[in-house]
């Protein structure tokens, strides 16, 4: 006798799930959980994921990711709920959202997402967020203690009224926040007999590279201090602060990527009031995007540089920000123009070109920055200003003045006062 019994092949583990009103909505979502998960992934509707999560199978889960439009910003507790259930169960979970407004992605967020991915999904960006996820460390794994002397050992005193100095780079590479951590170094380690307090702000919430230039750790406080701005006190600013050489305050940008309106402008201005109460300088590295709260640090700001290069970009951008400021009436006479890598005190054409510049656009260029060289990205690298690897450096010399000057001018205005 012949066996005609086929052999079937095991069913695969179901590693992941999807879970919307309707994933046909999301075709995009599909064709990426096929390439990044085979056939090792299913798909669940609210309700269902409501209840299977509570099931003992849901813990075979890694991640589930959770498709939601503008349709669903009124299901936003539901949604809320599937999250919390599903990261007490230990699964993870990436968000993804088309359309959301910032306020529905900002509680979303709040309620422990581990990741955000936009629709339609960037090419590859699914395959990274997943591995993001694998790549983290356990939820239950303590942030690693950080060193004794990156702890902030001021204390919140309320009694400050400090100088708000953003810096905005009007074109990539125009070396904003080179000049802004540099900036904030020299103005901390002005001489005197009480040096000032100094703290600086990386607002460039997605890209900031503050931490990166005076090698800091980027640390998941300062998500939550985002997160919780509105009721954020003095003392939870000033312990999420990272301290540099003992001298300087950073506040560093996140560790992960976050949309520029998770924070909105009451956020960022009672973040501001914070810092202006705390220090003499609040210094900002602010995103080269003009966002929501831009108008709010504008209004806060006491000068606003802003960094551009002697080319047609820097000079159109000028150009469309002047236009943009001027037409919604916000105080562009704030502007202090910054020009980087300007020409040598020997190079008559580049002074020439300069001019025209400047009168084209019809502003002053009252700070020209001397090309810095090798010793900017040698700086930047080893996670050090200038001042401590190249002390001679042009570019750290006049930065010096400049700080110099900004705070010579400040305590004229306040014996003044």
């Amino acid at each position: 006798m012949t066996s005609t019994a086929v052999m079937q092949p095991e069913p695969a583990v179901i590693v992941a799930c999807t879970i919307s009103r309707d994933l046909e909505n999301f075709d995009l979502l599909i064709e990426d959980m096929e390439a990044e998960l085979g056939e090792s992934w299913g798909d669940l509707n609210f309700s269902d994921a409501a209840q299977f999560l509570t099931q003992p199978d849901a813990e075979n889960l890694e991640f589930v990711a959770i498709a939601v439009d503008d349709d669903e910003e009124a299901n936003l507790a539901m949604i809320g709920d599937l999250i919390t259930t599903a990261k007490a169960k230990g699964i993870k979970v990436i968000l993804i959202a088309e359309e959301v407004s910032p306020i529905a992605l900002h509680q979303l967020l709040r309620f422990g997402a581990d990741d955000f991915v936009p629709y339609p999904l960037p090419e590859n960006e699914l395959h990274q967020a997943v591995e993001r996820l694998r790549q983290a460390p356990p939820a239950d794994e303590a942030e690693p203690d950080l060193p004794e002397e990156m702890h902030t050992k001021l204390r919140a005193t309320g009694d400050r009224s400090a100088v708000v100095l953003p810096v905005h780079g009007l074109a990539g590479g125009t070396g904003a926040s080179t000049f802004a951590v540099n900036l904030a170094w020299e103005l901390a380690n002005l001489s005197g007999d009480k040096a000032p307090r100094v703290c600086l702000l990386d607002l460039d919430l997605q890209f900031g590279s503050a931490s990166t230039y005076l090698d800091l750790p980027r640390r998941e406080a300062v998500y939550e201090l985002l997160s919780e701005a509105n009721s954020m006190d003095s003392d939870s600013f000033m312990q999420t602060l990272l301290t540099f050489n003992e001298k300087l305050h950073v506040l560093t940008a996140p560790a992960e990527l976050l949309p520029l309106d998770i924070v909105g402008p009451e956020e960022i201005a009672h973040i501001i009031e914070i810092a202006r109460t705390n220090f003499d300088y609040v210094v900002i590295d602010m995103p080269s995007t003009l966002v929501s709260w831009t108008e709010t640090i504008l209004n806060e700001a006491h000068v606003y540089f802003a960094t551009l290069e002697l080319d047609m970009r820097s000079a159109q951008n000028t150009l469309r920000v002047l236009r943009g400021l001027k037409s919604e009436e916000l105080p562009y006479k704030k502007l202090r123009f910054v020009l980087n890598r300007a020409p040598k005190f020997t190079d008559l054409n580049g002074k020439t070109r300069v001019k025209r510049l400047a009168e084209s656009l019809d502003i002053k260029v009252e700070v020209q920055l001397p090309d810095g060289a090798r010793a900017v990205v040698q700086a930047g690298d080893h996670g050090l200003p200038l001042a401590e690897t190249a002390p001679k450096n042009a570019l750290r010399k006049e930065i010096q003045k400049l700080a110099q000057s900004v705070h010579e001018t400040n305590v004229q205005a306040a014996e003044a006062s």
